[in-house]
């Protein structure tokens, strides 16, 4: 595809993305006034954020899995129509729990919007040029959460309009963008005999959910080391096993397990889930820390985080560019788990009189770096995988953050309130008994957010330091996180980018280049005999985190036996065996077999190319979902017969 043919195909994605990420940003500014008006407190508050994310968490494997079986274009346009339906009723909420809920809905479009953008780009760009477009959705990214806020805080601010617009606002741009796809994006469709893993997306849709009820109410409702604790780790742990045994046995499962005996795949999983933390912790607590410990409008605690979006947009930008120049992202990744965590952990020493300046500069720090890992992450699992699997494994890695950014918020949410109310305890001992008196009348010491307009001026610098002081313990938590997620990258082995798009691998099966150490093996096509078998070629070191086996043995004793046999560095060596069947109606002769991977596992849509000895292609075919090919030899004599697919050395 040409670079306008791209840029018209994602500009319906983009639009998609940015109501994706403008539903989860316009929020966090009005959230203070919401949860005020519709008669929440802290834990509602966290949970408004929570439930999107939740389910935005919970969704998003199934959304990936999905995108492997139907049309991504179909899916990406039921994600709309739900975030426009939810966010339509969230707007008529009447009280925390119906907001909740409708956040929930909301978060399940969201979630296929997030996943299925990273899905579709890397279908129909290859990971060399995906660097140069992820910049444009890391652009996206930036847009939506820098205006997100801003235009919440404007609409709150806004007598004539009110909150309930922060809600509504993005329906307009889901239509525009439901349009828009229609018109412009046009992916081939592959149609599949399939069966979803429901059980599987139950499983752990439970699992993670009770996860987040028990770190949400724990310290709160009941003490960290209860019964109730307890039961809920136990079942989370019992719910998360069972998964993990169902999706074992699962002919299409949500999340395959084999992807994990690929070590960057796990270590990205890794790394996404603390990064989640770490990116999720530091955008959701700031409007909190420039509202209440700050005392600003919300429109300028929009405008108060532009040094951190800023950072995000030059990053994201910049290193796409560079690493579809160079082709290099291991440098990137790892300079952004610096500078994540070198944000969060300054950002943790702030209180709520620290010059502005300062915290500028450690937000641009954590925009740069979130910048730098996010994007890099999904892509260095793209590059890994097959175009089967590329959607189980993008949202794979999206689930982990969004995981992460889930646990992150609700578990230290928690911990923030248990932080304010004590330093407000410390704040009120020292002022005396009169405004320990006036702060219980209040509410200021319990869970409820207190507003700061309505106390006298020594109990109003003690509640703004309390918020100062205990969202700043919560940056500081966070930066542990981030540092965590940088030592994981450490360990992340660079593969250099491919550079073709899943269609085109599908389509021409593209593979990492051959080793020179496998001699090609010529397949000898006689029309007297009617098996014509390919010699074996020699061991061969496979190609950097791939896996490094995979062509076996149609039929024979002997080829099924060589097919199993280890080389003497460990790497399995290949047999192929081809059946010759009568001759066709157009004179040639065809060649029938199946291209099998570790343990006999089919090959789907592997590229079988037949070539002369003097190395003129003569027929191509691709692989069947059950690893059969036919493709038709022009006569009798010897050729060579060339199997290749994405993640797999090719075999002659």
């Amino acid at each position: 595809m040409t670079h306008r043919q791209i840029m018209e195909a994602l500009s319906g994605l983009l639009l998609g993305m940015f109501v994706a990420i403008l539903s989860s940003t316009i929020v966090s500014n009005a959230l203070p006034k919401i949860i005020g008006d519709l008669g929440g407190g802290q834990s509602a508050y966290t949970w408004v954020v929570t439930a999107a994310l939740l389910s935005m968490t919970a969704a998003t494997p199934l959304w990936g899995k999905l995108a492997d079986l139907y049309s991504k274009k179909a899916l990406v346009q039921i994600a709309l129509v739900i975030y426009v339906v939810a966010s339509m009723a969230a707007g008529l909420s009447q009280n925390p729990g119906m907001l909740i809920v409708c956040r929930v809905v909301q978060g399940i479009g969201v979630g296929g919007l997030s996943a299925l953008a990273q899905i579709v780009m890397a279908a129909m760009i290859s990971p060399r040029e995906r660097g140069r477009y992820s910049g444009y959705l890391g652009a996206t990214f930036a847009v939506a959460t820098v205006g997100g806020p801003l235009l919440g805080g404007v609409i709150t601010d806004t007598s004539w309009l009110g909150w309930r617009w922060c809600f509504y606002v993005g329906v307009p741009f889901a239509v525009i963008a439901l349009i828009v796809l229609q018109k412009t994006l046009h992916l081939p469709v592959v149609k599949r005999q399939v069966k979803v893993d429901w059980l599987g997306a139950f499983l752990i849709s439970a699992a993670v959910s009770l996860l987040l009820i028990w770190v949400t109410f724990a310290g709160d409702k009941y003490d960290w080391m209860s019964w109730q604790t307890a039961a809920m780790v136990a079942g989370s742990v019992v719910l998360g096993a069972l998964f993990v045994l169902v999706e074992s046995k699962a002919a299409e499962p949500i999340i395959p397990l084999r992807l994990f005996r690929n070590r960057t795949i796990t270590l990205a999983s890794l790394a996404s889930l603390f990064v989640g933390i770490a990116m999720f912790t530091g955008t959701v607590f700031f409007s909190q820390y420039f509202q209440l410990a700050r005392d600003k409008s919300p429109t300028m605690s929009g405008v108060m985080t532009i040094p951190m979006i800023g950072g995000l947009f030059i990053s994201s930008t910049v290193s796409g560019q560079f690493i579809t120049r160079t082709g290099r992202w291991k440098a990137w990744l790892v300079s952004g788990g610096v500078l994540v965590t070198a944000g969060l952990v300054l950002l943790g020493t702030i209180r709520y009189d620290t010059d502005y300046w300062k915290m500028a500069i450690f937000m641009a720090l954590l925009g740069l770096g979130i910048g730098m890992m996010m994007q890099n992450l999904v892509l260095c699992t793209q590059n890994q995988v097959e175009p089967s699997d590329l959607g189980s494994a993008s949202s794979t890695v999206t689930f982990f953050r969004s995981l992460g950014g889930a646990v992150g918020v609700s578990a230290l949410g928690a911990v923030m309130a248990n932080r304010i109310t004590d330093y407000v305890k410390d704040g009120l001992a020292d002022l005396g008994p009169k405004y320990a008196q006036l702060a219980g009348g209040s509410g200021s010491g319990s869970g409820t957010i207190p507003d700061m307009d309505a106390l006298p001026a020594p109990l109003r610098t003690v509640m703004e330091s309390a918020y100062g002081h205990g969202i700043a313990d919560i940056f500081m938590i966070a930066g542990g996180m981030a540092a965590i997620a940088f030592l994981i990258t450490l360990f992340i082995k660079e593969v250099p980018l491919r550079t073709k798009g899943a269609l085109a691998q599908g389509a021409e099966g593209e593979a990492a280049p051959v080793d020179p150490a496998a001699a090609p093996a010529v397949a000898e096509a006689q029309t007297q005999a009617p098996v014509a078998e390919a010699a074996v070629s020699d061991t061969f070191t496979p190609a950097d985190e791939r896996v490094p086996s995979w062509a076996g043995a149609d039929s024979g004793a002997d080829s099924g036996a060589e097919a199993g046999a280890q080389g003497a560095q460990g790497a399995q060596r290949l047999a192929a065996v081809a059946t010759v069947a009568p001759e066709g109606a157009g004179g040639g002769i065809p060649v029938r077999g199946f291209v099998r991977g570790a343990e006999s596992a089919a090959v789907a849509r592997a590229a079988v190319t037949l070539i002369s000895l003097a190395g003129r292609q003569l027929g191509r075919s691709v692989a069947q979902a059950d690893g059969a090919y036919t493709i038709d030899a022009p006569g009798a004599g010897s050729y060579v017969l060339i199997a290749s697919a994405d993640g797999f050395q090719p075999q002659a």
